[in-house]
């Protein structure tokens, strides 16, 4: 039946009862034996019947907070009264006689206006309250939209946030790289075809100067891109057989230059018996190197990173990277590994708040876990693993 909200109750037919139903086979006899007796009583009284299937208006049962069916529900005249269960056709049998004493009383009532010809529209009949069911679809509809409407500005909003960050980050690493390229450059001899100006170990220096700042450069623009893609559900990695001691020790080397301003000490214990993991290299350097700079970050001048290994058990291995920095307060421990989420005194600093959610995703994605261990002013110590390879 179409809601029409303005359809005035036809006073031959005030009694209004809505039957809802559902396709499950184990009611499919009951709704039958209900729907026969109802048939029978439609012979002998007046009144108007509406079935409901809950499964393609599930508004209208939410409408009713039913919580079972098949369930029978009078909804005129008032007050409202809904049967259910498997007795429903005996709770029909003893409320009959009252719903039709309720029906007279309703009647006598329109007789007595004084204008007969525009009795009052009771509040409740099936078309208001198939109205009252469509507004609450769309009440729902409409909040589910502004949901998603807020979640695309926050969208816009961290993208327009990330190309500023990476505008401003990338300018110091491009200038570094610009500058010992152009020295290099103006150095070069096309005569000769060699650089006659500078000793071999300064060009050494400015070429590995040079490939450390792309490097970086390549970090972060691979970070930008791992975070924009989705749930860890959609993150691939190529795992294999992975010498965990060597990668290590080769990211150690490649952020030495990064240790060196703050005059930062960096204590590690690798042990040279490690067993081999499986994992994805270049996915497990972005964690190393992520939590590294991290350290470098909040570690004080002069302070001390310790980088350690441990073979944990037959079937993982254990990373952890502490510094003695400022800390994370415990509330925290969780919500910084959020995609977004950066800690207040952080706000003002460089950075997207996607690291953290990055190696997480990683981490994970190699069915292992990162975990924090952090005292505000004590320091904070990064743990991860990762498995053992089984052939």
């Amino acid at each position: 039946m179409k809601a029409s909200p303005d359809k005035p109750i036809d006073p031959e037919t005030p009694l209004q009862l809505l039957l809802f139903v559902d396709k499950r086979p184990n009611s499919g006899e009951q709704i039958r034996h209900i729907r026969n007796y109802l048939k029978n009583l439609k012979a002998q009284y007046s009144f108007d019947l509406q079935v409901i299937d809950v499964g393609e208006q599930p508004y209208l049962a939410e409408h009713f907070k039913l919580v079972a069916t098949p369930a029978l529900i009078k909804i005129q005249p008032e007050p409202r009264q809904t049967l259910a269960g498997s007795t429903l056709v005996t709770q029909l049998e003893n409320c009959w006689p009252r719903w039709q004493r309720s029906v007279e009383e309703y009647l006598a009532t329109l007789e007595s206006q004084t204008d007969s010809s525009s009795p009052e529209r009771p509040n409740s009949t099936i078309d208001s309250v198939a109205y009252s069911a469509e507004l609450m679809r769309l009440s729902d509809e409409i909040f589910r939209l502004q949901q998603d409407q807020e979640d695309l500005q926050e969208q816009l909003r961290f993208k327009d946030r990330i190309i500023a960050m990476l505008a401003h980050d990338l300018r110091n690493p491009l200038t570094a790289a610009s500058i010992a390229i152009e020295t290099l450059e103006l150095s070069y001899s096309p005569k000769e075809g060699l650089n006659t100006r500078l000793k071999p170990a300064v060009t050494a220096q400015l070429l590995k100067h040079a490939k450390t700042q792309t490097r970086a450069i390549d970090r972060m623009i691979t970070d930008i891109l791992q975070a924009a893609r989705g749930t860890s559900g959609d993150f691939q990695i190529q795992p294999q057989k992975l010498d965990l001691g060597s990668l290590c020790q080769e990211v150690l080397v490649y952020l030495r230059d990064r240790f060196q301003p703050k005059e930062q000490q960096i204590t590690h214990d690798i042990p040279s018996d490690l067993p081999l993991i499986y994992a994805d290299p270049e996915r497990v350097r972005q964690v190393l190197i992520n939590l590294l700079d991290n350290a470098i970050k909040y570690a004080p001048a002069k302070g001390t990173i310790a980088f350690s290994v441990l073979h944990r058990t037959t079937q993982k291995v254990q990373v952890s990277i502490c510094d003695d920095g400022p800390g994370i307060p415990e509330e925290n421990h969780e919500r910084i590994f959020e995609e977004h989420f950066r800690l207040k005194r952080d706000e003002a600093q460089e950075g997207y708040g996607i690291g953290l959610a990055l190696c997480q995703r990683i981490v994970r994605a190699h069915y292992g876990q990162i975990w924090v261990d952090s005292v505000p002013n004590q320091g904070s110590c990064f743990h991860f693993t990762l498995p053992v390879y089984r052939p």
